[in-house]
């Protein structure tokens, strides 16, 4: 009688946890309680949004402990689609599992088994010819859907010192436009190339400083360089809302976008067809290395802090789509390769995904562009100091590059001393930038107004 009541006493004391503790209850405990455990038994630190936690529980919880506290954390949270990264020695953040980001040496080894399938530019050139058609039937685009017989819709064109500005939206699918400016050299001489400009998710895009900066730098050099939107930013808010750049289609829109913004300019008659280059950063770096491996038109790329052999990019843009299922398994470094033998720059740095990039990724692409005798026209530029950003630091070795490769005037846009000097750029306000006007009055009567009228446009015209 007396142990029957120290144990009602016990279980009063402890609260009803206990009391479920028994395989009936599958040793429920709040998921908060077993990372606080976790945190107790281990010593660790552990980082957690309330919101993760709430409202989820582990069963078996303490069953799923180990002798250290990574191999329990993993049981922990794999049935919750969740992770930890670690911050330092005994320090970790919680967060949703992150199937864009690998551990390094994975990332590195996936690459190797990769790479095993070639081994000279006639095998690769096999492989290259497996993995483009299953890149265009991943994005949805073989066969690629009819081109509107629309011209594009341009702005009056602004003059500045050495280069021009014009807004040109043009029509990718019925009602769906995809918005961007054209620098071009204030002068132009026969033929001259073209530099897509993609960007990435930072603030602003195409209307930011720096964006701005690098292609009226472009432009002045004597090359035109295109600026574009992504799906759902910029002026394509006008047709969606800004969540909506987190679907799978992004990346195919955006795809789509750059193929027909290819038709446009190669339609101009001052384009030089030879010379035709691509470079963004960030998610813009990554949509960089997709294009040069499925347009062939592209025949000199600079992917700027985005590739790597771990990272597969963090939004459905650029991952939202199995382009990396395509050859039983590839990833954006081999993506990378497929522009081989055509000129590439590789700008990484010390802060993000790309931190690692002179230890195995930039040796495999040289091993890659070796085999067309082609080594010399790879190049990565490491800033280990350096951020997550397209800054000065970013921009110069790009005109360093596109000046080399493409036979651009660098001295345009250095002093007298040989700096690079960007002063000359008139950077415009936001709406000067703008195709529809400042509120979108311009926009087309048959435009696109949602998702789900994207969705029905998209089934009808390339799915048939």
């Amino acid at each position: 009688m007396k142990k029957l009541l120290f144990l009602c006493l016990g279980l009063l004391i402890t609260g009803s946890t206990y009391a479920q503790q028994n395989s009936d209850d599958r040793y429920r405990e709040p998921l908060k309680d077993v990372l606080l455990k976790i945190q107790d038994r281990y010593h660790v630190k552990i980082k957690m949004n309330e919101a993760l936690v709430k409202d989820k529980f582990v069963n078996y919880a303490e069953w799923r402990f180990r002798q250290d506290a990574e191999t329990t954390l993993n049981n922990v949270l794999a049935p919750f689609d969740m992770k930890v990264n670690k911050e330092g020695p005994n320090s970790y953040k919680l967060k949703d599992y992150e199937y864009y980001r690998w551990e390094v040496q994975d990332g590195w080894k996936e690459l190797d088994r990769i790479a095993s399938q070639y081994h000279d530019k006639a095998s690769f050139e096999q492989r290259k010819a497996l993995l483009k058609p299953q890149l265009y039937q991943a994005l949805q685009l073989s066969p690629l859907p009819t081109k509107p017989a629309s011209a594009p819709i341009i702005t009056p064109k602004r003059v500045y010192d050495g280069y021009t500005v014009e807004n040109i939206a043009i029509e990718i699918l019925p009602g769906l436009y995809i918005n961007g400016s054209l620098y071009k050299p204030l002068k132009i001489r026969g033929k001259i190339p073209v530099v897509l400009s993609p960007d990435g998710h930072w603030d602003k895009q195409r209307y930011r400083a720096d964006c701005q900066i690098r292609c009226a730098s472009i432009a002045r050099m004597g090359a035109m360089s295109y600026s574009y939107d992504l799906f759902a930013w910029g002026e394509s808010l006008l047709q969606f809302k800004g969540e909506d750049h987190r679907r799978s289609l992004a990346q195919s829109i955006q795809a789509l976008g750059a193929i027909r913004i290819l038709d446009y300019m190669l339609s101009l008659k001052e384009t030089d067809p030879t010379r035709i280059g691509i470079s963004g950063g960030s998610g813009g770096g990554s949509h960089t290395a997709l294009m040069a491996a499925i347009d062939d038109r592209i025949t000199l790329s600079a992917p700027v802090v985005a590739i790597s052999s771990y990272f597969y990019g963090g939004c459905p843009c650029e991952s939202g789509m199995p382009i990396a299922q395509c050859g039983n398994g590839s990833d954006n470094v081999e993506l990378a390769a497929m522009a081989a033998p055509h000129p590439q720059l590789l700008i990484s740095d010390g802060s993000d995904w790309t931190a690692n990039m002179p230890e195995h990724d930039f040796p495999y692409l040289q091993k890659i562009y070796g085999y067309y005798g082609a080594t010399d026209k790879v190049e990565n530029v490491h800033l280990p100091n350096d951020k997550h950003d397209f800054g000065p630091s970013k921009r110069f070795p790009l005109y360093t590059f596109l000046a080399k490769n493409f036979h651009l005037d660098i001295k345009n846009i250095q002093d007298k001393d040989g700096k690079f000097d960007e002063s000359h750029v008139t950077v415009e306000k936001e709406p000067m930038l703008y195709v529809f006007g400042d509120k979108g009055e311009k926009l087309p009567k048959n435009a696109i107004h949602g998702f789900d009228q994207l969705e029905r446009v998209w089934a009808m015209n390339v799915h048939k």
